[in-house]
């Protein structure tokens, strides 16, 4: 996992997308591709918060923990 500044360098990257099930009160995340990495952010930063950017793999073993429910008793 890397953390950057969230400044938009890549040309291969998709528009970032959030859950239908965050609604509008602001507690969701973003996600895109960009540059062969997925990158997160919170949305309430409005693009100026810092980015956190996984590989597929990193993130393909976070999904299928969150899936599992290991991370149920963070929330």
């Amino acid at each position: 996992m890397n953390i950057e500044p969230n400044v938009e360098t890549h040309a291969d990257r998709t528009l970032w997308i959030k859950a239908t099930a965050s609604g509008g009160q602001g507690e969701c995340v973003e996600l895109r591709r960009s540059g062969g990495m997925v990158e997160v952010r919170d949305s309430k930063q409005h693009g100026t918060g810092p980015t956190l950017r996984f590989t597929g793999t990193e993130l393909a073993a976070w999904l299928d923990g969150a899936r599992k429910g290991e991370f149920n008793h963070l929330g």
